[in-house]
């Protein structure tokens, strides 16, 4: 476990002890999505940034890899499906273990999207990916949603709790997870996880301020960094977007910070309510 611990202080950096991660692999599930052709541009700014991680698929890897430094790990997702399938929230592994340590992958990422009847089958191959992952020193990072004919509501608060105890009961070295926008429960969960969770960036949003806004809230959560994509290449000034995401993951705490509404859930507060048909 060695090598596992020695990748992740890389994902976690002194002094603020957050990820920026910057994901560029919609493309296989989207297209040609906008803000994904100037793929080159986006990589070289973020060689020159405090980005700990890119997360990229096995194509763009390939092509790219040799452009990135050797200190800006990547993460290579091994999970994919496009929004034409039947159903479109299924996702399947198109890249092995192997394969990835030869594109040089310094973690791995798989997708898992709960509340479906495909659940069962994206839960065996997280299990596969994790053993053999963790045998070969590779992190893992679970992305988990809620997405499916079952789901409702995806941001329901126990939805996304269960998403975080899903990727620390099931071995995640990383778990990334939309944020609910319910601080007591998202804490809770944030901090009975054994490991570090990041909020995921979600749709694209056109207001930028309420996107750092739920930012800042899942950091006073606990969360340890944000795991983001289109929010950041789809915005008009994409180099800028990032930079002020940087700056607001890894601002130091003040001496006395402010009080905030993010305290964990009393055991005995009643369950919520089921967030799916019966």
């Amino acid at each position: 476990m060695i090598g596992i611990l020695r990748k992740l202080k890389r994902f976690f950096p002194a002094p603020s002890g957050r990820a920026v991660m910057l994901s560029l692999d919609h493309g296989a599930n989207e297209g040609m999505l906008t803000g994904l052709t100037r793929m080159p541009q986006l990589l070289e700014y973020v060689t020159t940034r405090n980005v700990q991680g890119v997360v990229l698929n096995k194509g763009y890897a390939r092509a790219h890899g040799l452009t990135l430094p050797s200190n800006l790990p990547i993460v290579m997702q091994l999970s994919a499906g496009t929004r034409h399938g039947l159903p479109a929230w299924n996702k399947a592994l198109v890249c092995s273990i192997p394969e990835a340590l030869r594109l040089g992958a310094d973690a791995v990422s798989v997708q898992i999207n709960i509340g479906n009847e495909l659940e069962d089958r994206m839960l065996s191959d997280f299990g596969s990916v994790t053993e053999e992952a963790h045998q070969h020193g590779l992190p893992v990072l679970a992305v988990i949603y809620a997405k499916g004919d079952r789901i409702v509501k995806e941001l329901d608060p126990s939805l996304i709790s269960h998403c975080v105890r899903l990727g620390g009961e099931l071995g995640a070295d990383i778990v990334s997870v939309p944020y609910s926008g319910d601080q007591p429960s998202f804490a809770r969960a944030v901090q009975s996880c054994p490991a570090p969770v990041l909020v995921a960036g979600g749709p694209g949003q056109s207001n930028f301020d309420g996107l750092l806004h739920m930012i800042q809230e899942s950091l006073d959560c606990g969360a340890a960094g944000v795991s983001i994509g289109r929010n950041v290449f789809q915005q008009e000034n994409p180099e800028e977007a990032l930079d002020r995401i940087i700056a607001m993951v890894h601002a130091m705490p003040s001496e006395e910070p402010e009080e905030t509404d993010c305290t964990a859930a009393d055991e005995s507060a009643p369950a919520q309510g089921p967030s799916h048909p019966a």
